[in-house]
């Protein structure tokens, strides 16, 4: 059956989990009941094994994806001789505790001119693709069992049953609509049939949702288009029981088509979720921001130090700690690229950089969003007591290697900012902190830094201590307000990066033949470090280069402007998808650009 290229498809959620639609209108992933949850549609990671859900015009068609204006409901049209149709996609957004286990997913078909006749093939394959499942009809809904799951299929045209999936032909003229509609069931959730009025009413009401959420984004820029659809992005990516935000909501997309650099990345990256806050915040949707602090506070106790300290790097969407990584051999991976992975033996690593992060957040969230309680306080007091004891340790890094620890620059970094934030907020609000030790500790590795973290023959900060290797993770210097983004020395470093890590506005992490990683092969760009890239040129005061590199990174969107995490040599997106680390990045670019354009 082939693959679709990861960017050829859209994504529609319900807060809970998400469905990436291709532009084929194939459901080609989709988890249930939550992100993390096994697969039920995964023929994104196995054409033939990990299952689908097809619906599309039977006749030779050209298709467009486009987003029903401001909202999270995914149009895809078909243009064929005879006729124009279009499927509705979408995932009803309810609060209430019944409905919103339904977990429903609706299709809705309409033919807008002439008429066209359309197939569907709906083929669960549960857990992966490795739990067996029996279907049947009850009345007219398809019912499809495993052990662990239930689904309902209901429609407005006839089913039929084929093997272990469910099928229907139908053909619709001018004006006129199908709908199918994709439960969960079992429990107090019964199949229940989706008629068209109900349909209507639940598209009405999603995007009477969306629109109003949007509503509170503040910016009014020159990219608000672009802005607003992050933004939509990152909301999808919230797991709304908890408040956690997940850094993808997909596993296993590779960042090298055949490549081993396949990961999970539907967990709660601290730092990945610390920097969602801070873009969502600059935007004015103060309550996700809430919502993801006291997801820290009911699972993310600073007090259990593990391995890794006082914090995981990754959390479970429900707060768990356990995230043991495996292959699942029986599928193939996304165009041969195995392995699959579900888990991820990432979150026993140190990566000391995440406190910067987390502390960072709980500062803007402080001055920006709603004063921290006291209890709070006495966690980030614990939180900062632990970097200053542990600062100097060699550890992981922010892209999680897997060739040994080193003395990072970038943790250096973010664990002086962890302190340097702290300090601002027992100052600016009088709380009680041993101001004194926390000074010196943020002095020594300041120090620290700017003696062993600068390389006189490269004439650059690098990537680590006592060595000559450059990373694009030195960007956040004069981000994090750690340098003046005109010192002689930071300006050096710029230009040693745009030579080395740049290519065509598009920025490599590092180089994993000068810096070996503990992987096989190559990788693209990383998305995220290409608008650093940007941001850091405005605050060095390039102002037109900046804006020519963002619009060329805008260029490198998919139809519908998102991002997966890297970009391929031939402008293909590479990795999980869509990527919060890129999608807030190009948040904070558009924001300060806008900002510094007037």
């Amino acid at each position: 059956m082939g693959y679709l290229p990861i960017a050829e498809h859209g994504l529609i959620g319900d807060l809970r989990s998400v469905a990436l639609v291709g532009t084929d209108g194939t459901i080609d992933w989709y988890c249930c009941p939550s992100f993390d949850a096994p697969s039920v549609f995964a023929s994104i990671l196995d054409s033939e094994r990990g299952g689908r859900f097809e619906l599309a015009a039977t006749v030779p068609a050209r298709t467009k994806q486009f987003y029903f204006p401001d909202t999270n409901v995914l149009i895809t049209r078909f243009y064929t001789e005879d006729g124009v149709g279009e499927v509705q996609d979408f995932m009803p957004v309810d609060g209430d505790t019944v409905e919103s286990e339904r977990h429903r997913l609706i299709r809705r078909v309409v033919c807008v001119r002439g008429s066209i006749p359309f197939r569907t093939r709906v083929a669960p394959r549960f857990d992966y693709g490795a739990q067996p499942h029996t279907v049947r009809m009850v009345g007219d809904v398809a019912v499809f069992e495993s052990p662990k799951l239930s689904l309902g299929l209901t429609a407005t045209v006839p089913l039929e049953t084929e093997g272990p999936d469910a099928r229907a032909d139908f053909k619709l003229s001018e004006g006129e609509s199908a709908v199918f509609a994709l439960d969960q069931v079992g429990g107090e959730v019964t199949p229940r049939r989706c008629a068209r009025t109900e349909a209507e009413e639940q598209f009405n009401s999603t995007v009477a949702y969306w629109r109003h959420w949007l509503s509170a984004s503040k910016y009014r820029g020159r990219w608000r288009e672009m802005v607003h659809r992050s933004a939509l992005t990152l909301k999808l990516l919230t797991y709304a029981p908890t408040g956690a935000i997940v850094a993808a909501p997909t596993t296993s997309l590779p960042e090298q088509l055949g490549g081993e650099r396949n990961w999970d990345y539907r967990y709660v990256w601290v730092r990945d979720a610390a920097f969602c806050v801070y873009a969502l915040l600059r935007l004015g949707f103060t309550s996700e921001a809430e919502a993801f602090m006291d997801f820290l506070i009911r699972h993310v106790s600073p007090v259990d130090h593990g391995p890794s300290g006082p914090l995981q790097i990754m959390y479970g969407i429900d707060g768990r700690t356990d995230l043991t990584e495996r292959e699942l051999g029986h599928l193939e991976g996304h165009r041969g690229s195995a392995p699959v992975r579900v888990g991820n033996a990432a979150a026993d690593q140190l990566q000391l950089d995440i406190y910067g992060a987390l502390i960072d957040s709980i500062y803007l969230y402080d001055k920006w969003a709603k004063p921290i309680s006291s209890g709070q306080w006495d966690d980030v007091c614990t939180l900062v007591e632990w970097v200053c004891e542990h600062w100097d340790q060699p550890d992981e890094g922010i892209w999680e290697t897997r060739g040994g620890r080193k003395n990072f620059l970038y943790s250096r970094l973010m664990c002086w900012v962890a302190i340097e934030r702290a300090i601002r907020m027992a100052n600016r609000r009088g709380l009680p902190a041993d101001l004194n030790r926390w000074r010196e500790c943020r002095d020594a590795i300041y120090r620290r830094i700017m003696d062993r973290g600068w390389s006189e023959t490269r004439q650059a900060f690098v990537q680590h201590e006592d060595g000559d290797v450059l990373d694009a993770a030195v960007l956040m210097m004069p981000l994090t307000k750690f340098i003046a983004p005109t010192d002689p020395k930071w300006l050096s470093t710029l230009d040693a990066l745009t030579e080395e890590l740049v290519s065509d506005s598009l920025v490599y992490r590092y180089d994993p033949t000068a810096s070996p990683d503990g992987l096989r092969g190559d990788e693209g760009t990383f998305s995220i470090c290409s608008f650093w890239y940007v941001e850091a040129m405005v605050h060095a005061g390039r102002i037109d280069e900046a804006r020519l590199a963002f619009e060329k990174m805008l260029t490198y969107a998919n139809h519908l402007g998102l991002y997966a995490e890297e970009i391929s040599n031939t402008g293909e997106q590479q990795g999980n998808f869509p990527q919060a680390f890129t999608h807030l990045a190009l948040i904070s670019a558009a924001f300060n650009l806008d900002r510094a354009l007037g």
